[in-house]
């Protein structure tokens, strides 16, 4: 049985747990104390030697980074649909896959973060970023329905999670119609599961 460590408030481990749910390929969650710096001892390094989640063991395989672990399910377990194998395609998903580490995870990531756990951190270029980033894919997404081609691939299910829980980060979503379409197009999956949310962020006075 695969097993995925992870934890839920990681948007990173939630695009590798939604990425084996949509392959429909039967898995364990185990859930990393981070708090109690667990990713940090000598069993959870020897996984991952940079300490952090998600990192996935197939049978003996074991593969960190979540964009790594989403490429590997991939090759290994699709038939062509979420990670097309067209040259063309393929490098247009993984040009996605790659903004996930870039715009992505340094603005709506990092402004999520930084009201998650109270660092101090300067929000105005951090929410900057995400919103270049929301009227690039809003512009995209007013003449298509997915990221890449004509259906879901990896592309959707790599950008989700961040773009998703960018008001936690203080980005409203609301200007962005188009974002918020593709967003429900993504959750009317079978397969999806919500990433557990935080009451930070523009969503703290939503729950107070």
């Amino acid at each position: 049985m695969i097993k995925l460590y992870t934890h839920p408030l990681s948007g990173n481990a939630h695009r590798a747990e939604l990425t084996l749910r949509a392959l429909n390929v039967p898995h364990d969650l185990i859930v990393v104390d981070l708090a109690g710096k667990a990713q940090k001892q000598p069993d959870f390094l020897a996984l991952n030697p940079f300490g952090q989640v998600p990192v996935l063991d197939d049978n003996g395989t074991v593969i960190w980074d979540s964009v790594a672990i989403m490429t590997y399910l991939g090759l290994t377990y699709d038939d062509g649909a979420l990670l097309p194998r067209d040259p063309a395609l393929f490098a247009q998903v993984t040009a996605w896959l790659a903004k996930t580490a870039g715009p992505i995870a340094y603005g709506l990531g990092a402004a999520r973060r930084a009201n998650i756990f109270r660092t101090g951190q300067d929000l105005e270029p951090l929410i900057r970023t995400g919103r270049e980033f929301l009227d690039t894919i809003e512009n995209l997404l007013s003449t298509r329905d997915w990221l890449v081609g004509s259906h879901l691939t990896l592309a959707d299910i790599g950008c989700y999670a961040y773009i998703a829980a960018a008001p936690e980060g203080g980005v409203d979503l609301a200007p962005y119609p188009h974002v918020t379409a593709w967003l429900n197009r993504i959750e009317a999956q079978a397969w999806f599961t919500p990433l557990a949310p935080v009451a930070v962020g523009l969503r703290a006075a939503v729950s107070a």
